[in-house]
């Protein structure tokens, strides 16, 4: 078992001020793997401050050189890559295959794509008499899920050092073991003390401490909907700037002519991938009853070909979720889908066979899910797939509209110019349209009860920066 016994700070593992501890568990074993300090008000008081003695220097250091020690740090969390994946894995219980690319690639990409980003950003621009720079926000807080641990803290971390913002970090309390080999490297490289802290601990603790600290500039904030809620609220004291990326309940709307098989299987792996969790699943399929049973039936097949089992076999294609609270979570929303009258075509709230330990669940596929029922509303982050029926194009936009979310979507039609019509009036900021790839340089983020503010590529380093406008 791995025992992290001291936080980072002003360029320095020090102890925590408690002594208090957070266990970490193997999402397969149920096992704990390791313990990170259990940190305090007073902690974050400490990182705060140093983060505010750094801002200044850090903010006036040349963008290539900024640029040059992200670079430095990818280069060192690739040396490590095989220990994050296997990291990762554990605590999160993706499988192998997908940690490797969308948890441990991704991750590291993004420091160097937030290098190159803030190489290309212009400097300086002319309006009239005036000269118009940007300039670091200044002090980051970054508050961190446990769902894509460290591709979610180098999105938000890459963007405000390159940026010029000192950074304090929290990382999720379930999966906190990458964001310290995060500071290793960080430590190694030898950046400026201060420039960036990392203190462990809970939401209500760390997360709302360094909300609430004066000195804290801007928080960028990724998680639940109440919890966000209660971001915006803290921070609005101190009138600080905020980034909200919260949930989703995404649908994928598929007209008749579409390609079907293709468009289940792109929304079946959108909503099972990572066993569920993620931010922006398409958890909804809304069709027209043409194509219902057609649509069921793909669906049924994709889900349950899916094998489950340990993430770290290359065959597995479904691991278990993050924790037990999750898996609770998941399972009581699958029986409030029985309970409410949906028809449940495969899975379950049962143990899957041949699991007796981890927090497994049936890959879950739900029909004749009506708009009014809990699990056609909320979200579950879990993999379960609500199929829902539409009489016509109209109906299935106020179907996918009709829910508090606007994250992100997908369209399938006979013709991308018909899918992008729809997809012009699907309220979601991101939208494929007729299985149109991921693309980590476009802007990620949402409105209403999906947050605001961007993460990814120029759009998310734009959340750390500020103008300033010189009259001559």
């Amino acid at each position: 078992m791995k025992m992290h016994d001291a936080i980072y700070l002003n360029g320095k593992w020090t102890s925590s001020d408690g002594d208090g501890t957070l266990e970490v568990v193997n999402a397969t074993t149920e096992e704990v793997i390791a313990t990170v300090p259990r940190g305090t008000s007073s902690d974050v008081a400490r990182a705060v401050e140093a983060a505010r003695s750094a801002q200044e220097g850090w903010a006036v250091v040349s963008v290539a050189e900024r640029a040059g020690s992200l670079r430095e740090v990818a280069a060192g969390l690739r040396l490590r890559e095989q220990e994050l994946l296997e990291t990762i894995v554990a605590e999160v219980g993706t499988t192998r295959a997908l940690a490797a690319v969308m948890q441990v690639g991704i991750g590291i990409d993004t420091f160097v794509a937030a290098a190159d980003d803030m190489e290309a950003a212009d400097a300086e621009e002319r309006i009239g008499n005036s000269l118009v720079v940007r300039v670091p926000v200044g002090v980051a807080g970054c508050i961190t899920p446990w769902n894509y641990p460290l591709y979610q803290v180098s999105l938000k971390v890459g963007p405000a050092l390159a940026a010029g913002c000192s950074v304090v970090l929290k990382p999720s309390e379930v999966a906190p073991l990458s964001a310290f080999i995060l500071a290793e490297v960080i430590d190694a490289v030898g950046l400026p003390a201060g420039v960036f802290n990392l203190v462990s601990g809970d939401g209500p603790t760390v997360g709302e401490a360094m909300v609430m600290h004066p000195e804290v500039d801007a928080v960028s904030f990724t998680g639940s909907v109440r919890a966000g809620r209660r971001v915006a609220e803290l921070a609005g004291a101190s009138v600080k700037r905020v980034t909200l990326e919260l949930g989703g309940k995404s649908p994928t709307i598929i007209l008749p002519g579409a390609d079907l098989e293709a468009a289940v299987a792109h929304g079946v792996m959108s909503c099972m991938n990572n066993a569920g969790q993620t931010c922006g699943a398409l958890s909804r399929m809304i069709v027209l009853p043409s194509i219902r049973e057609q649509v069921e039936q793909l669906a049924t097949n994709a889900a349950t070909m899916l094998r489950l089992g340990d993430p770290m076999d290359e065959s597995t294609r479904l691991g278990p979720v993050a924790s037990a609270a999750q898996r609770d979570r998941v399972l009581s929303y699958i029986q409030r889908g029985i309970d409410e009258g949906a028809q449940l075509l495969t899975g379950g709230p049962e143990r899957p066979s041949g699991q007796p330990r981890g927090y497994f669940v049936q890959p879950t596929v739900f029909t004749a899910v009506d708009p009014s029922m809990t699990i056609a509303r909320e979200e579950i982050f879990g993999p379960v797939l609500s199929i829902m029926e539409a009489a016509d194009e109209d109906q299935a936009l106020a179907l996918a509209n009709g829910t508090p979310y606007a994250l992100s979507g997908a369209v399938w039609a006979s013709e991308t110019a018909r899918a992008r019509a729809v997809a012009e009036r699907l309220h979601a900021s991101t939208v494929s349209i007729n299985g149109g790839r991921f693309n980590p340089a476009a802007p990620f983020g949402g409105a209403r009860h999906s947050g605001y503010g961007r993460e990814r590529g120029r759009f998310g380093l734009e959340e750390y920066l500020q103008t300033k406008s010189f009259q001559y």
